[in-house]
């Protein structure tokens, strides 16, 4: 019994410790294995174990000595932090995105950090029609003259400040449009495009299905993860634009199962 009771309570002070691992990791969008050892006050044998175990649940990504937050259908990162992390790869993939834009007069600009760098980007001396589910990326465009922008009503998310549900999609639904921008919050072989949300992923899918183009933008960390809902395949986009921080061999991999990718 007494041995019991005490591998019950090694067990409990385990699962307390994981679980303020993961609580600092999504406080701080990345933290590095030293200041965890020492903020927990544990060995880094211990912290080992812990992180592991937290990456085996699908919690985490372990990566060069530090532990970031793999996000979920119970968790999603929030605009603060997609500003900051993975600044210089995300400002590559705006640049790229921009050089595909072509002939496209109207334009659909997804919710999200990366689409208001592409939103950016977009050129001043040509009229263009924006639609956007994106408050951030509608204040961004608003007082372009060359711009006619249209914002997708709905309900807004605090995290991303993006208009979703059935209002947002159906709206998009009634238009045709050129070319899509579309991101994600994770990219699989087998499960193709996923978001947490499923009110989010209503307002992606509609878009995947009224554009003529479509243009994925994310950063390389997006890949190898799933979410909760999944919103389009791999091979609905006509490229794939990410980061040369994913390496060779997974894009690879990602080619082989239909994604057009370009890496920058």
């Amino acid at each position: 019994m007494t041995a019991g009771r005490g591998s019950g309570a090694r067990s409990n002070a385990a699962s307390e410790r994981r679980a303020e691992l993961l609580r600092l990791t999504r406080e701080s969008g990345r933290l590095d294995a030293a200041d965890a050892a020492r903020l927990v006050g544990v060995s880094p044998e211990t912290l080992r174990r812990d992180l592991r175990a937290l990456e085996e649940a699908g919690l985490i990504r372990r990566s060069y000595g530090a532990a970031v937050p793999v996000e979920s259908g119970a968790y999603e990162t929030g605009l603060a932090y997609r500003e900051t992390n993975h600044a210089a790869e995300k400002a590559r993939i705006a640049d790229a995105a921009a050089r595909h834009l072509g002939e496209a007069q109207t334009i659909f600009l997804d919710e999200g950090y990366q689409t208001q760098l592409v939103a950016e980007r977009l050129p001043g001396d040509r009229p263009l029609t924006i639609l956007t589910s994106s408050l951030p990326v509608a204040a961004r465009l608003s007082e372009r003259p060359n711009v006619q922008l249209l914002l997708l009503g709905g309900r807004v998310r605090g995290n991303t400040l993006g208009t979703v549900d059935h209002w947002a999609a159906d709206m998009l639904r009634q238009f045709v449009v050129d070319l899509a921008f579309v991101g994600a919050n994770g990219v699989s072989e087998t499960d193709g495009l996923t978001t947490p949300d499923p009110a989010v992923a209503m307002v992606k899918s509609a878009a995947v299905a009224t554009s003529k183009r479509r243009i994925f933008v994310g950063a390389s960390h997006k890949f190898g993860t799933s979410t909760f809902v999944r919103f389009a395949a791999l091979t609905d986009f006509d490229v794939m634009i990410t980061g040369t921080e994913l390496s060779a061999s997974a894009a690879g991999r990602f080619a082989a199962a239909g994604a057009r990718l370009e890496r920058v």
